[in-house]
């Protein structure tokens, strides 16, 4: 149902909003992806950097604008290990239910907990993936880019790393794909090196997303 959902709102987007409205993947000029992780922070993201750091990997974190409010300190171990942070709404309700002065106030609510934007378009991403096209229209109008994925782990469906491995594995990633991940989770953190080692090993770079739609 949501991914039918995605499809006609993709195709309703691609149609009627400039490019940097709403985005699935990055420029593919260079050999380069964003890994993202969505739903923290939480009793797991310590620990989370640390993996990616020992990796030397840096990523894009889309976070729940109520639990940045309890865990303050992660948000800004987030920025300090280099990473990007950017808005996943505030309590993490499908876009798409909220009316439109709900879905401007979960966005400014969130973004105010969030290091200031330095520069480009502030990004989010709505919960499960969830838009429709007064969902995005409304995103876009508060400034918003919506950043989708290319390359989804399911790691929101398998809980075990060697599947969500493997998953990862058959996906022949290119320069250019944002890859969907999530925060909280003992078997993706498992998983990260050998994601983040087939990566490099197929020569790209690992960025952020604003890095990758620049």
């Amino acid at each position: 149902m949501l991914a039918s959902l995605r499809r006609r709102a993709k195709a309703v987007a691609e149609a009627v909003l400039p490019p940097s409205f709403v985005v699935w993947r990055g420029r593919e000029q260079r050999s380069r992806v964003a890994l993202t992780f969505d739903d923290g922070p939480g009793p797991l993201t310590m620990e989370y950097l640390d993996v990616l750091q020992r990796l030397d990997a840096r990523a894009t974190f889309f976070l729940v604008g109520e639990l940045c409010e309890q865990y303050p300190e992660l948000v800004r171990a987030i920025a300090a290990r280099g990473h990007e942070l950017a808005n996943h709404g505030y309590t993490h309700r499908p876009f798409p239910k909220l009316r439109g002065r709900e879905l401007s106030s979960e966005l400014a609510r969130t973004q105010a907990l969030l290091p200031a934007q330095r520069n480009g378009r502030a990004l989010v991403r709505p919960p499960y993936g969830a838009v429709s096209p007064g969902s995005l229209l409304t995103c876009a109008r508060e400034g918003f880019t919506t950043v989708m994925w290319s390359v989804n782990s399911g790691d929101w469906a398998r809980h075990d790393a060697e599947e969500v491995a493997r998953t990862f594995a058959a996906t022949s990633a290119s320069g250019g794909d944002i890859v969907l991940l999530h925060e909280g989770q003992p078997w993706t953190m498992k998983a990260l090196p050998t994601i983040v080692g087939e990566l490099k090993k197929a020569g790209h770079e690992l960025v952020t997303v604003s890095e990758l739609l620049a």
